[in-house]
């Protein structure tokens, strides 16, 4: 997966924001000011860090030796992808979808209708 597509799926999700609080080499993708994705864009390959449910790393990680615990990150509940093509695309965007998702359900719930206007 190649940078533009990666950020322009991630910036078309619903009030999603592009930021580089941390370096200049990692882009973090923020709902409502919570992050749902973190990009290490200056590497080879690309590395995404998504939420994702527990259950669900635990079996990718079996799965697939691309996906490991997030970098400085609570490890049980975020999960490192390398976009070298192990991992399909379609699975990779599910589980941008997924992290979207758990991080906005955990938004007060004010923020939650604001982004469904």
């Amino acid at each position: 997966m190649e940078l533009v597509p990666l950020e322009e799926y991630l910036l078309a999700k619903k009030g999603s924001t592009k930021e580089m609080p941390f370096s200049p080499d990692t882009l973090v993708f923020k709902v409502a000011g919570k992050m749902y994705a973190l990009v290490a864009w200056n590497t080879d390959p690309l590395r995404i860090s998504l939420k994702c449910d527990p259950d669900l790393s635990t079996q990718l990680r079996a799965q697939f030796p691309s996906i490991r615990g997030a970098y400085h990150m609570n490890k049980k509940y975020w999960s490192m992808i390398d976009l070298d093509g192990t991992v399909p695309e379609d699975l990779v965007l599910s589980l941008i979808d997924g992290s979207y998702d758990l991080v906005r359900a955990k938004l007060p719930k004010k923020a939650q209708r604001e982004l469904d206007d």
